[in-house]
């Protein structure tokens, strides 16, 4: 039987839930909220999940969504959605809304009002600026985030802001930074479509993306060739698709990576011309420096004789043959190839290092900057590109690519936000794993940190070693949490102040997904309760401190830092929530943002284009007769206004300055934590597909909870019936900094080789970062969640295991 691309996608959802909602031509109908016969109101916005950027049509009636149906103008699903897609409008229906803010008091939460809550929160930043953090995600809106933004580097001159981005794709953002010398991809998902090898870097496309991989599934049903490679460190629903299966050793990518490269240059198959016209050569001898050092050709060779395709097999038991196939591929410039990757990459204490290096055999190679040729990194959160990547809403940036240790960057931003000079403070604050760490450390031992405000993002749950990140926050009497979100969380369990959030379509809002891709959409429906929008509460704290008398929330003018405007010039003043919709802050906060994006030629659309657009991939530009192109590739000549006539590739932001892109050479190194006698297995974490990260939205929605109820632990049956367990046995996982209790599932959608385990981290019940590692990439500051040594046991075992470590 053919598999179509539609059809896939209708198994995938069927294999995850049997849907009780009813169905009218293609609409997913949220059965409790629809009321026949009753007018639908019909309007556009991108999906509230993963960083696809699928847009959906939100139907509302009488104020209530009541239907989601995959929007067929859209390019990017064109009619598409996955299972957790279609259930996009139960998200904001789960029964456990937060509806009032929420005091600690006396260690019980107690209901007070938003006028109290923001002066809390304003109080303890006035009584100690440079101890308070804010700590976002992929999930801030552009205008929330760089709202927040401000508020933190022009408002506090305080670098402590960062995202939940931090901890799965900034591996991604020091590759592209340090090989060509700008973030976030050339190519797009359009690459799908062309090319004729796909090869996947350790990532599980059909589940976690699977309206991109249902283009693979339908060019094939319509009987096109296309060679699909999984590389992976276990058998996945990918794998049922893939030509060629390639398990490696844990960490073992890096030498793969170089083996590739070794054999192109032995071969003689690199794309010389190519080499010689647009790449210079790097090495990674300096764990602080992004930027290595310098080598010449001869040197990145020679660093490569090592790497034999026997050595390669060796370090991560993919036979030779199957390393020479790779170069073969790679070696033959008829073809067009596309590399894609996303946690399995990032998620690594040696990330950057294999992101430079996927990125280095396709340059190496010359299948680059064609359609179909092309290394492209996927994202998992809506506007983890959009918001932190391009925003800026990390401790080292600032808008459009800038840094705050650059001093040319901090002049123009304090020129564009109207401050003094120095108002930006040029260290980088606290990265998130040193944040959570300094936060649950004690003042007099150096914990700096002593508020944090936690917006759209969930870490009690999702940051990984939680005893030390997180519970180590219980007993600190000077520490004060706080948490904007819709529901109650792992993090709200430790929170000292609760804000409910407006949540998707109960708010305006603009993303930018993983193709570069920038989506807006109106609010719809009013959210339940007293919930806000998190760019109002950041305005409404911002402009409390202006009337305590903060310095640094007046411009040089002595005008309030966040100043809005009706169409006669007149301030509106949005701190007031009955009056935060008389303009539109989003288009406000956007247009101020936009001229920044123009520095690293990441120009975004103008707000009045997204809205009638499905999104535009920029760099967008304004052509002689008034309309906007978007841009697919860059750094080709053919589409990228930028290249320099005749140039035909140009990489014009290289580290380098002239002009060409960086092949790096990286050694392989072991994992930072190797299976021993005591924890004699590896253990792998990540998603599955009815689920969307720590599961608070999705867990809620009952055809997803209802196929998808709890977490699991899955490992090989031979290592199962070695240790006695059988199929659904209640199991104990445990490493040297913490232990979980979590059922066995042997032979279920994947297949994990002998000495590894899998767990999923959606279940807030089972929380398996209590058992992860925390080491971090020296450069991205990522942590590895993919690779720490664990051990299993059964529950009447448990006394025979090693203590844990001192937390």
């Amino acid at each position: 039987m053919n598999l179509t691309r539609r059809r896939f996608v209708q198994l995938s959802a069927l294999a995850a839930a049997t849907s009780v909602a009813k169905a009218r031509a293609g609409v997913n109908v949220l059965a409790e909220n629809d009321k026949p016969g009753a007018e639908i109101k019909w309007d556009k916005a991108p999906c509230r999940f993963c960083g696809t950027g699928c847009h959906v049509r939100v139907g509302v009636q009488e104020g209530k969504v009541v239907a989601i149906q995959g929007d067929q103008l859209a390019e990017v699903n064109k009619g598409l959605l996955c299972v957790k897609g279609y259930h996009v409008g139960a998200i904001l229906y789960g029964k456990d809304r937060l509806t009032q803010p929420l005091l600690r008091k006396n260690g019980k939460l107690e209901p007070i009002s938003w006028d109290e809550a923001v002066e809390v929160i304003a109080k303890r930043i006035q009584a100690n600026p440079k101890s308070f953090a804010m700590y976002g995600s992929g999930q801030w809106t552009i205008p929330e985030g760089y709202a927040a933004l401000k508020l933190m580097k022009a408002g506090l001159s305080n670098n402590h802001i960062d995202a939940n981005a931090r901890l799965c794709m900034s591996s991604a953002v020091t590759g592209y930074l340090s090989t060509y010398g700008v973030d976030e991809p050339a190519g797009c998902y359009d690459d799908l479509d062309q090319c004729d090898v796909l090869i996947l870097w350790g990532n599980n496309p059909a589940e976690m993306h699977p309206v991109l991989f249902s283009r693979v599934v339908d060019r094939r049903s319509r009987g096109e060739k296309i060679t699909l490679i999984d590389m992976g460190t276990r058998r996945t629903r990918t794998t049922e698709y893939a030509d060629h299966y390639m398990e490696f050793r844990p960490q073992s990518d890096l030498a793969i990576a170089n083996g590739i490269a070794h054999l192109l240059i032995k071969n003689g198959t690199y794309d010389k011309d190519f080499v010689a016209k647009h790449c210079n050569f790097r090495g990674d001898t300096d764990p602080v420096s992004l930027n290595g050092q310098a080598i010449s050709f001869d040197d990145f060779k020679k660093s490569l004789e090592t790497y034999t395709p026997e050595y390669v097999e060796k370090i991560s038991g993919v036979p030779a043959e199957k390393i020479r196939l790779l170069a073969d591929l790679f070696g033959d410039r008829k073809l067009r190839i596309t590399s894609l990757w996303c946690m399995g990459m990032n998620q690594h204490t040696r990330g950057t290092a294999i992101n430079r290096l996927v990125h280095g055999v396709h340059l190496l190679s010359g299948h680059f900057g064609r359609p179909g040729d092309a290394p492209t990194s996927l994202t998992g959160q809506p506007s983890a590109c959009g918001t932190v990547r391009e925003v800026g809403t990390l401790s080292h940036g600032l808008p459009g690519g800038r840094v705050v240790a650059n001093a040319e960057h901090r002049a123009e931003m304090e020129k564009h936000w109207n401050v003094e000079a120095g108002r930006i403070h040029p260290t980088p604050g606290h990265h998130t794993v040193l944040m959570w760490e300094k936060f649950c450390t004690p003042t007099e031992q150096g914990g700096d940190i002593d508020t944090v405000w936690v917006q759209v993002t969930n870490p009690g749950q999702s940051l990984p070693n939680l005893h030390k990140l997180f519970r180590g926050k219980k007993n600190l009497e000077n520490k004060f949490l706080i948490v904007s979100d819709v529901y109650p969380t792992a993090t709200t369990e430790l929170a000292d102040l609760i804000l409910p959030a407006a949540l998707w379509v109960e708010k305006n809002g603009i993303y930018g997904n993983s193709e570069r891709r920038t989506q807006q959409w109106f609010k719809m429906v009013n959210p339940p309760g007293q919930a806000r929008p998190d760019c109002w509460m950041t305005l409404a704290v911002a402009r409390k401190l202006y009337d305590l008398g903060l310095p640094g929330l007046r411009d040089k003018d002595g005008k309030f830092l966040f100043r809005f405007t009706d169409d006669s010039g007149k301030e509106v003043p949005v701190w007031d929530f009955a009056h935060y919709y008389d303009t539109n802050v989003d288009r406000a906060l956007y247009e101020d943002y936009r001229p920044l994006t123009a520095l690293k030629h990441k120009n975004v659309a103008p707000y009045d284009e997204l809205i009638k657009a499905r999104g535009l991939r920029w760099p967008v530009v304004e052509q002689k007769d008034g309309s906007w192109r978007e841009t697919k590739f860059r750094f080709s000549e053919f589409d990228d206004p930028f290249v320099k006539k005749g140039a035909e590739f140009q990489f014009y932001h290289s580290v380098t300055k002239d002009d060409r892109a960086l092949i790096w050479f990286c050694p392989y190194e072991p994992a930072e934590e190797e299976p021993d006698k005591e924890y004699p297995f590896w253990l792998c974490t990540g998603r599955v597909l009815e689920h969307w990260h720590t599961g608070t939205m999705t867990m809620r929605v009952p055809q997803l909870n209802g196929s998808m109820p709890h977490a699991y632990l899955e490992m090989n049956p031979e290592d199962a019936r070695e240790r006695g367990f059988a199929n659904g046995e209640i199991v104990i996982v445990a490493s040297r900094r913490g232990r979980i209790k979590l059922p066995v599932w042997l032979n279920g959608r994947a297949r994990p080789p002998r000495g590894t385990l899998f767990v999923p981290f959606f279940d807030e019940r089972l929380l398996i970062n209590e058992v992860t590692l925390g080491a971090v990439d020296p450069h991205s500051k990522e942590p590895d969640y993919k690779k720490c040594s664990a051990t299993v046991c059964k529950l009447s075992e448990e006394d025979k295991l090693a203590p844990l470590a001192k937390r």
